[in-house]
């Protein structure tokens, strides 16, 4: 049985969830885009409706700290809009409208991977 480090789960999960947007139609921008207030994981594009999703995903190989709809808390969320405000403000496209979603993986219950997708988090 191989032993994964976080790091190597969280990349998975990620890539599980870029693969799950881009099945949905959305373009990937952005990936880990990082300043000095933090990093966004996934930036997509939403074309047909001129939509930019910010998207924090949430890897997890147990329940231990509760579900996705836990992982998040209102800090996070306000911490995801202020990184938003600031990756927005150095890409000078025009969008109709900014959401943040929440995508997350879960590891290990079962052969495969269960993906949660919340739209609208804040």
């Amino acid at each position: 049985m191989t032993t994964w480090t976080r790091a190597e789960i969280g990349a998975l999960g990620e890539q599980l969830a870029v693969d799950h947007l881009t099945s949905l139609g959305l373009e990937v921008l952005d990936r880990n885009w990082r300043c000095r207030y933090g990093e966004l994981d996934v930036i997509a594009a939403d074309r047909p409706t001129s939509t930019i999703v910010f998207v924090e995903v949430k890897t997890r190989t147990t329940d231990q700290f509760g579900g996705v709809r836990y992982a998040v808390t209102p800090d996070k969320v306000r911490r995801l809009r202020r990184l938003a405000g600031l990756w927005l403000a150095s890409h000078p496209d025009r969008w109709a409208a900014v959401r943040i979603d929440v995508v997350g993986v879960r590891i290990g219950r079962r052969r495969e991977p269960e993906i949660i997708h919340l739209r609208a988090v804040g």
